[in-house]
């Protein structure tokens, strides 16, 4: 089988799958070997003879230090390598009398490799060592006294060069000496801490390196950035000197927000070197941002966002961003948090492009009543599709009110968004996906209350919107580099900053329908505050004063969807907008702190545990990788189709009309062979309702949308296809004479009481892959909608589009299921 790693193969896309139907512990062995027994005479006079060239080099150290006039002392760091899958017994090394340091431990495969500091006149100290082994010296009582425990576990010794000094991941040190980019540099504190940083000072500075202002002082050691190449680094021993240890700068957005204009260029143009654009006047998709605008004169946006592509629904507001918060949001939807991004050593592509319509002078909400915000999220879409009304998008913003009354019910501001997404005056042959932010809480009070603080914040008007991508607000950041401050949200959890719809009807869609990064919040005794740390990095609005800036909260994460959006559209450019919004939902998971705030920890979960934690955490966090590729053990099929929902009959009056029956090419025979084998089936449905926020009873769930989609899947108790077929009839017609379903498939999360809210639907089942083997159709079927409803407006006859996603998963990779479906269907790649 393939290196599930690097298993990666394009979806299934299927086309003609549908059939209409008229509707009525592995744990580590072994242990540490004993120490091995050594040829004493040979063994030691080969380390005495290494430690006699050493003597050499510490002399050459030694008088350059002088010539130098370095103030932290003299010395040479040396290397002792240790015998192969033996423990190196490195703390014998140290010996602070004589100001033998210890610097640094690491282990590469089964080698361990210690750095030691030894002062001028100080390899005396090991020649001893070496004497008394070879004497094999014994204490006036018969005890040994010849430091072989040390000794025997010693292979070599050595200098210590560059690659000896670095302790990080080593895939993260690139392979070209030449290339610069920002270390870490961590200097031993010796006798006088700031002489010491003052000598690496000196020699960066001789080296052609730039070191950075800022230093972070720790007990035994003094932290600070570097930027500069292993070829500089390594023009004089005596820089290495005087290091204890080195890795690739800890990319945190306080440190780069802390930098100065100059040092931000650095990073910024380091980056620019290895980036690959989308370039104007191609077919990449394009993340049109509704916000405050953006300033295209920043370096890292100029190759992505063209003039003509910068508008705004005031002429009078210009087309920049005054309130420094569009062009952080246009930054995250280009690059991502630019927090990880800035410290890569790989290629930076970027395969889609930026459009700009400046929707509000300033930051967060409009001013006026939710008509007014209704129409110029209209006015801001038009503008970019005047320009160029053929170009693939995503529209994202998060300008939103800034209350939460409407508790889930449709405003016109949300029916705005739905209808645009419909594409309702084009009958819907050109649909749009729109990401939007859930809103924030920014109450310093309510985050002290954390978690329970987000059952009551709830998602801000537009987001309670059927046919967009709401997008909460989660986080891993929990550094606050300050020991007084703690993070509030665990790693994984919640941010402190989003809202939910906890408290929504139970009628009103499952939002927000997904996570991502916003950030944390930091507290003490006195209460809780927010903190660069502990923030996204981004583009900052005035580039000439500042490069870089931070931002957080559920702005930050709909950027971050809406990137990942236009991802999706430039891997699959024929996918319908229903589709994208689909596979970023069905990629999503929860983390392991979200099932821990939600789910109960010692009991099976309920159905309305699972809607419980929806509410809060939509389905988790979607992963990029997940969204674009299928595997051998873990495959996804993709369908679009259209069914008619609804019919005009010449007695009844316009009636429900036809279900599609989706057959699913599962492999019977390989998945009955895995027999009793855990499966995951994931499934979810996406379409896009036509909004009529004016029927009667707004707040019905019957009545806002123009209809409604379903699925079901056959069950084992399902005798035959004709058997499901009626069973799916059946319960249509119970749910449409207000019976609710009685669900039967008990091993779904939600359930179909639960699963159909809104226009995006998913579920998951949980069994066996036997079990899986006799579940071979997926059924879509109508439901109550004011298309039927409302005959009078003659919209029954229309067809509605909606995207299919379905994915199995298994632990076992015995069996490529991939391949085997992949034989069973045409595909289109």
């Amino acid at each position: 089988m393939p290196d599930p790693a690097a298993d990666k193969r394009a979806h299934l896309l299927l086309h003609g799958t549908s059939q209409p139907h008229a509707f009525t512990a592995h744990s580590p062995g072994g242990g540490k070997k004993k120490l091995p027994e050594r040829d004493r005479q040979a063994h030691g006079q080969a380390l005495r003879g290494q430690l006699q060239e050493l003597e050499a080099a510490a002399e050459t150290a030694a008088a350059s230090q002088r010539e130098l006039a370095l103030e932290s002392g003299l010395g040479l760091q040396i290397e002792f390598v240790g015998q192969p899958d033996v423990e190196l017994a490195f703390q014998s090394l140290a010996d602070d009398r004589k100001k033998i340091e210890l610097l640094s431990v690491r282990r590469e495969g089964d080698v361990t490799y210690a750095n030691v500091f030894v002062p001028d006149g100080g390899l005396d100290h090991f020649e001893r060592y070496v004497a008394d082994y070879l004497e094999e010296k014994k204490g006036k009582k018969g005890q040994a006294l010849d430091h072989k425990a040390l000794l025997n576990t010693i292979a070599s010794i050595r200098v210590a060069e560059l690659r000896a000094l670095w302790t990080d991941d080593p895939g993260l040190l690139p392979e070209n000496p030449d290339e610069a980019f920002w270390w870490e540099v961590w200097l031993p504190v010796r006798s006088a801490r700031q002489a010491v940083v003052s000598d690496f000072r000196k020699l960066a500075e001789r080296a052609g390196c730039v070191v950075s202002e800022h230093q972070a002082e720790f007990p035994e050691r003094t932290v600070l950035l570097m930027y500069g190449s292993q070829g500089q680094f390594t023009q004089s021993v005596m820089l290495l000197n005087c290091v204890a240890e080195l890795r690739r700068a800890k990319d945190t957005a306080e440190f780069f927000d802390a930098m100065g204009v100059e040092e931000q260029g650095l990073w910024m143009n380091d980056m620019l070197a290895k980036a690959q654009f989308a370039p104007a006047g191609t077919d990449a998709p394009h993340v049109c941002f509704l916000d405050t605008g953006v300033n295209r004169g920043h370096p890292l946006l100029e190759p992505l966002l063209a003039e003509p592509d910068l508008h705004s629904v005031n002429p009078a507001w210009g087309v920049d961003d005054t309130a420094n918060h569009g062009t952080g949001l246009a930054g995250l939807a280009a690059y991502g948090d630019l927090t990880h991004v800035l410290g890569e050593t790989g290629v930076v592509q970027v395969a889609h492009r930026l459009e700009s319509v400046k929707l509000t002078p300033d930051e967060g909400s409009n001013e006026g009543d939710s008509k007014h915000h209704a129409y110029l999220f209209a006015e801001a879409v038009s503008r970019p599709e005047v320009t160029a009304a053929d170009r693939r998008r995503v529209f994202a913003s998060a300008v939103t009110a800034s209350d939460y009354r409407d508790r889930g019910r449709p405003s016109s501001w949300s029916s705005m968004v739905d209808r645009m997404a419909a594409d309702v005056d084009d009958a819907g042959q050109y649909p749009r996906l729109f990401v939007l932010a859930a809103g924030n809480t920014r109450d310093h009070g309510a985050w002290m209350t954390y978690p329970d603080s987000l059952s009551t914040n709830l998602v801000h008007d537009p987001g309670q919107a059927w046919n967009a991508i709401t997008v909460g607000a989660c986080t891993n950041k929990i550094d606050t580099e300050h020991d007084s401050l703690v993070a509030i949200a665990p790693d994984g959890g919640l941010s402190p900053y989003t809202t939910t719809s906890m408290t929504w009807d139970p009628a009103w869609p499952l939002k927000p329908d997904v996570v991502f990064e916003g950030g944390n919040v930091a507290k003490d005794q006195q209460g809780a505050t927010g903190m660069s740390s502990l923030n996204l990095l981004t583009t900052n609005h005035r580039p000439n004063e500042r490069l870089f800036t931070t931002t957080n909260a559920t702005s930050a994460a709909s950027a971050q969807c809406a990137r990942m959006a236009a991802q999706i559209m430039a891997a699959y450019p024929q996918l319908r907008a229903e589709t994208v919004r689909a596979l970023i939902v069905h990629s999503a998971r929860w983390t392991p702190a979200m099932r821990q705030m939600y789910l109960p920890a010692n009991a099976k979960p309920t159905k309305k545990d699972y809607v419980n934690l929806i509410r809060h955490c939509g389905w988790g966090m979607p992963d990029l990788d997940r969204a674009l590729w299928s595997a051998g053990n873990s495959l996804t099929l993709v369908v679009e189709d259209l069914v008619h929902p609804y019919g005009k009959d010449d007695k009844r009056g316009v009636v429900s009309r036809d279900m599609n029956l989706h057959a699913l090419p599962w492999p019977k025979e390989e998945l009955e062979a895995l027999g009793d084998a855990e499966v995951q089936l994931h499934v979810t449905l996406s379409y896009f309702i036509e909004p009529n926020p004016s029927a009667r009873g707004v707040s019905s769930k019957f009545h806002y949308p123009s209809h409604r989609l379903r699925f079901d899947v056959q069950r084992p108790l399902d005798a035959s296809t004709e058997d499901f077929i009626a069973r799916v009839n059946a319960a249509a017609q119970r749910e449409d004479e207000g019976d609710a379903v009685n669900p039967k498939d008990t091993d779904w999360y939600l359930g179909e009481r639960q699963r159909h809210r809104g226009s995006l639907h998913r579920d998951v089942w949980q069994g066996t892959a036997a079990d899986l083997a006799s579940r071979g159709f997926i059924a879509v079927y109508p439901s109550a909608g004011w298309w039927r409803s409302r005959p009078a407006l003659e919209r029954y006859a229309l067809p509605a589009r909606y995207s299919l996603v379905v994915s199995i998963h298994t632990e076992q990779t015995e069996v490529d299921l991939y391949a085997v479906i992949a034989n069973k269907v045409a595909i289109v790649v």
